[in-house]
């Protein structure tokens, strides 16, 4: 067995999916791409996972938590779960398309 199909699992465990907001629509015209990723990624390996997977060329990684919220719903409170978001730059001439799925 080859190790490279563990490395591409292992990149789809660092990328969960991409964010389909009108903000991150806008964002796009700047070379911009946002995606959900996990708690635990870093910065380097969102850059690696980014590259490998869609086999662009990456300037920059942003990263950001948003803290969950409380919700209500039919009367019962609920949690939302704190979710991480990476907003990655890419360079010049360089774009995903994020509608294909992952």
């Amino acid at each position: 067995m080859s190790p490279q199909p563990n490395i591409e699992a292992r990149h789809y465990d660092v990328i969960l999916s991409p964010v389909i907001t009108e903000k991150a629509t806008a964002a796009s015209e700047y070379n911009k791409v946002v995606f959900r990723v996990a708690k635990t990624a870093t910065k380097p390996q969102i850059k690696e996972a980014v590259e490998r997977l869609f086999d662009v060329k990456v300037k920059s990684v942003n990263t950001l938590i948003r803290k969950g919220k409380v919700k209500v719903f039919k009367g019962r409170k609920g949690v939302q779960s704190d979710v991480k978001k990476a907003v990655v730059t890419l360079e010049e001439g360089q774009t995903i398309d994020v509608t294909t799925g992952l």
